[in-house]
């Protein structure tokens, strides 16, 4: 027999898998929520939730919610090009970029996602609330952050390039 293989387009790394109970007239509905984190090492990542009855529905729900929220990360020499805070909630995080060989100095959860966006070297704090989720989506948020920064200035670039080149 000819078996397909399925090329992957990104990896995956659950993040936290939390179960929840519901209490109702007939007893306790008990369902698992699952965080995930997908990238392809090349700048692109995200982060989705699933809430299923069994564990490998709410994996799959999950990976389909990160896909549909995926971000660029800007990469400069396997880093990331400035430093950036963002925040959800009470959760805090600072990242900056690092010199080459320095690594991934980071927590759990930004560890996780810098790997998987194929950033090789970042300092990074995480501060406030270390609910995992909060912090997975303030990283998330800084990236995006410092994205539009990016296309920003050099917007601005152009703009005043072009003014000066008519004076």
């Amino acid at each position: 027999m000819d078996r397909r293989t399925e090329v992957k387009e990104f990896e995956e790394s659950i993040l936290q898998i939390d179960r929840v109970s519901k209490v109702v007239k007939g007893g306790k509905i008990l369902r698992f929520r699952v965080a995930v984190v997908i990238g392809d090492k090349k700048g692109r990542v995200g982060v989705g939730v699933g809430k299923a009855r069994e564990i490998p529905s709410a994996i799959q729900k999950a990976i389909n919610d990160a896909k549909r929220n995926l971000v660029t990360v800007p990469l400069k020499n396997n880093t990331i090009p400035m430093r950036i805070t963002a925040r959800k909630d009470t959760a805090h995080v600072f990242l900056a970029p690092a010199v080459q060989g320095t690594g991934l100095v980071a927590g759990r959860v930004v560890r996780m996602i810098a790997e998987k966006a194929g950033v090789q070297d970042l300092l990074s704090k995480s501060l406030g609330s270390s609910n995992p989720l909060n912090v997975a989506q303030a990283t998330l948020k800084a990236f995006r952050d410092m994205e539009k920064i990016l296309r920003i200035s050099e917007l601005r670039k152009v703009k005043e390039g072009g003014k000066d080149e008519s004076k």
